[in-house]
């Protein structure tokens, strides 16, 4: 049934709740200093969220974003008709145990273009003197794609024509999960660039900033329940609003040539080098996350509160960070192992969000080699136990058989899905769980410096056995904690 109430707009911001923040400067004075390539769901609780209220302290106008979605025209049509505003609802439980929710409307997003749909105004806005910072949450896989309307295409040509129209480069910050994320990007960029115009890679390289960043805030798909709750608070409907936690972190390389938003240095970290944040990220965090998507979407556990507050789970979750991830990590100063670590597990046992298993489970061959595959080679290196990271990967494995506990099937959402398939040999009597392991971490895409290691081989066809014997809850507790 279609919501029958006016739709969110600027021209109903005075309108809305006293305790509902609201953009308070002149949006149609804004300039689009930003570009973002993949503004889906996390770049508009994140990256607009501290831009927003860098705009609003300091009411400095340049910094609007243009979004781009990079396949689909979803966000772009729902929030057109809302003039780009959207309401970030940060949500967790209260004391006793309702669901709270704190309302933003988001208005720095002034412009919305769909990548399939108009390349070259993309290219155009990339190219114009306004735009500082090309920014991108394209996931993983989107740093092998090369094709035309690909991010590299389309920064590539907007930084040809910068260059031809006599105008200085900018910084092209990548704000996904991968290790070096700004050197990734760089690389892509600078490949591309030589295959087009071998005379535009100097230029790149030498006007153009290419900063490393790391960035946590758990952001689950919005569901219909979401818009429902948020149009009760608000009085209006939102289309397409963003549900995340409170919690925030940004580390960044404050390395923009051609400038950058205020953001709240009590928000954001500025660092010279964001590689040892990246990795507390990638392995503890993301690191973590998998295993729980995994197991969880077997066990018909659906979500993660669900599935980590089942104690089994928890307690090798948290061996898993404190016995195999945190040793791997260099030391930070001022950093609390144990304090976040706390702080992890608490954000996992958040009710509000909901944040689904089978969600954060796709993808598992572009993220696995970003997340286990380091600290596996460490310990591996030094002789040193693996058998928790061991587990995750027969869970990955598990869970690619593609039906759960229950019988129920799913489908494998990943780039490498067929490939993946044609490593999992038919069952039959002379066919061993070894024997299927050992073909499948012989798989260098995903397992690279480790790939047949037999250490891991061996550890990795134990714990299988013990989940296809077991089931997902039984492997884990009779596990020694």
């Amino acid at each position: 049934m279609s919501d029958t109430r006016a739709r969110l707009h600027p021209s109903q911001l005075a309108a809305l709740p006293a305790h509902v923040e609201r953009p308070r400067y002149r949006r149609e004075q804004l300039r689009h200093g930003i570009v973002h390539l993949g503004l889906g769901a996390f770049a508009r609780a994140h990256l607009a969220v501290v831009t927003e209220q860098a705009i609003q302290t300091w009411n400095d106008l340049r910094w609007g974003l243009v979004g781009v979605s990079m396949r689909h025209s979803d966000t772009r049509d729902a929030l057109a008709p809302q003039d780009g505003l959207y309401t970030l609802a940060l949500c967790d439980a209260a004391p006793d145990g309702m669901t709270r929710r704190r309302l933003r409307v988001i208005g720095c997003v002034r412009e919305w273009l769909v990548a399939p749909e108009d390349r070259q105004s993309v290219v155009e806005r990339i190219a114009d003197s306004n735009t500082c910072i090309v920014s991108l949450t394209i996931t993983e896989k989107g740093y092998s794609a090369q094709g035309d309307g690909s991010a590299a295409d389309l920064i590539v040509r907007g930084l040809a024509l910068r260059r031809a129209r006599g105008r200085a480069g900018l910084a092209l910050l990548s704000l996904d999960n991968l290790p070096g994320n700004g050197r990734r990007l760089r690389e892509l960029v600078l490949q591309r660039a030589v295959r087009d115009d071998a005379a535009l890679a100097p230029w790149i390289e030498a006007q153009c900033s290419f900063p490393n960043s790391m960035v946590d805030r758990i952001v689950p798909k919005t569901t219909s329940a979401d818009i429902e709750a948020v149009a009760e608070t608000l009085g209006l409907h939102d289309a397409w609003p963003v549900v995340a936690e409170p919690f925030f972190d940004w580390v960044v390389e404050d390395r923009f040539v051609a400038g950058r938003p205020a953001w709240d240095p009590a928000v954001v970290r500025f660092v010279a080098d964001a590689a040892p944040w990246e990795q507390v990220k990638l392995r503890l965090v993301n690191g973590a996350h998998s295993q729980i998507a995994y197991l969880g979407a077997m066990a018909l556990w659906p979500t993660v509160d669900a599935a980590i507050a089942r104690p089994e789970l928890a307690a090798h979750i948290e061996a898993l960070l404190r016995d195999e991830m945190e040793p791997t990590l260099p030391a930070l100063a001022g950093w609390d192992r144990e304090a976040y670590r706390a702080a992890l597990m608490q954000r996992w046992r958040n009710p509000a969000l909901a944040h689904r298993c089978q969600q954060i489970a796709i993808d598992g061959s572009q993220k696995i080699p970003q997340r286990w595959i380091a600290p596996l080679a460490q310990r591996l290196a030094a002789g040193e136990p693996i058998e928790r990271l061991a587990f995750g990967v027969a869970a990955w494995y598990h869970y690619l058989r593609g039906y759960d506990e229950s019988g129920a099937s799913y489908t494998i959402d990943d780039p490498l899905a067929a490939a993946l398939r044609a490593l999992r040999p038919r069952r039959s009597d002379s066919v061993t769980t070894l024997d299927e392991v050992r073909a499948f971490v012989r798989f260098d895409t995903v397992f690279g410096p480790v790939a047949g290691h037999p250490a891991l081989a061996d550890a990795v066809a134990r714990h299988l056995a013990a989940l296809r014997d077991l089931g997902v809850s039984a492997a884990l507790a009779a596990w020694p904690h």
